[in-house]
């Protein structure tokens, strides 16, 4: 099973960001040191001031040309927030420079605020992203006689009557990795033969204490219509190898006592974090078009933190993820800086990083890097 790294960390004000940015530079040079296989980013924008995540495909960019073992992935890109132009473009440079090396996570978003930034109604996401998913396959595969490609996507305009410059470096292009919670975005990964994110919950409900009841259920369905499918073996072992559980919050200590002592301590700066931000959540979802139907738990109950957090000492993770081995799941996503980046929350981050890698990754069976 494979071990890779989310930096997820917040800011809380505008003179923070600058060192946020290059104290994960550092915590993901030290994940390469120690083993970890890839580097995910997220993709938000004003919501919960995420520097790296407002254009994340520069970081990533940036952080490749120092790694050039990662792997790198997004988890996940909002589609209809990106114009599908430069959604493709920025992939094929990734793919490119990462030599294939790409994930990229697909979903149509979560957050009223940022759609209302980028000026798409948040009842029409869903729809926007799948018609940008289309317009993105006619524009990777579009050569240059080929007739122009008109784009009329909500907010989304264009006519592109060239070929989209780089040419991708991947067959056909970069990996997508649709969430396995829908069957249309599960059928989307099992037919392509890409891998996939399994969820640990069912909305409405947004955690719950049993995340493997969800995990094998949502796996289940992504695995059945992957070998139906009819790919060759080594499609579907390349796509189980990455196929990946996430984890918003990893912590590790010597002792589970100590891991949950440490992990209230990140997860109180957390939460007061995120109730920052909920004055600016109401304003989004002033009006009916941009209203959430589903709601986060806090992140102090014990169901949170049950479907979202791996914690204890690394023989309790052991135990914990051999199961998440034994369905099959090939990628585990470790949440490793989860909140506001103070000094100690990156140290505390950085020991989860070393426990990992002396104590738990030797546990699990080592792969070579699927290209």
């Amino acid at each position: 099973m494979r071990f890779s790294v989310f930096l997820n960390a917040r800011s809380m004000a505008a003179e923070e960001d600058r060192k946020l940015i290059q104290d994960l530079t550092a915590h993901a040079t030290q994940a390469e040191k120690l083993g970890f296989d890839a580097i995910f980013m997220p993709d938000h924008h004003f919501n919960g001031y995420m520097p790296i995540a407002s254009d994340s495909f520069m970081f990533a960019s940036y952080l490749a040309a120092k790694l050039p073992r990662m792997h790198f992935g997004f988890s996940v890109v909002s589609v209809p927030l990106h114009h599908p132009v430069r959604f493709v473009e920025r992939i094929n440079i990734l793919d490119q420079l990462t030599d294939g090396k790409l994930l990229v996570g697909v979903g149509s978003g979560t957050t009223p605020e940022e759609m209302i930034g980028f000026g798409v109604n948040y009842k029409e996401a869903g729809q926007v992203s799948e018609n940008n998913l289309a317009l993105a396959e006619q524009l990777w595969a579009k050569a240059m006689e080929d007739p122009a490609i008109e784009i009329d996507n909500g907010p989304h305009k264009g006519r592109v009557l060239q070929r989209i410059a780089p040419a991708q470096y991947s067959p056909r292009h970069a990996r997508l990795m649709p969430v396995a919670m829908k069957e249309a975005s599960a059928r989307r990964a099992a037919e392509n033969g890409w891998p996939a994110f399994i969820p640990a919950f069912t909305p409405p409900q947004i955690g719950g204490t049993e995340p493997m009841k969800h995990v094998a259920k949502y796996f289940s369905v992504y695995r059945q219509m992957l070998d139906e499918a009819g790919h060759s073996p080594e499609v579907i072992a390349s796509a189980l190898d990455w196929t990946t559980h996430t984890y918003q919050c990893v912590h590790v200590a010597e002792t589970d006592g100590q891991a949950r002592e440490e992990l209230e301590v990140i997860l109180r700066s957390y939460q007061d974090a995120i109730e920052r931000e909920a004055e600016f959540n109401a304003r989004a979802e002033s009006d009916s078009a941009n209203k959430k139907t589903d709601r986060t738990p806090n992140a102090l109950t014990e169901d949170w933190i049950g479907t979202w957090c791996l914690y204890g000492s690394p023989e309790t993770i052991v135990e914990h993820l051999k199961p998440y081995e034994e369905l099959g799941i090939g990628n585990i996503l470790c949440g490793t800086t989860t909140g506001p980046l103070t000094e100690e929350r990156l140290r505390l981050g950085d020991q989860t990083l070393r426990l990992l890698s002396e104590k738990v990754m030797p546990a699990f069976k080592a792969t070579e890097p699927a290209e």
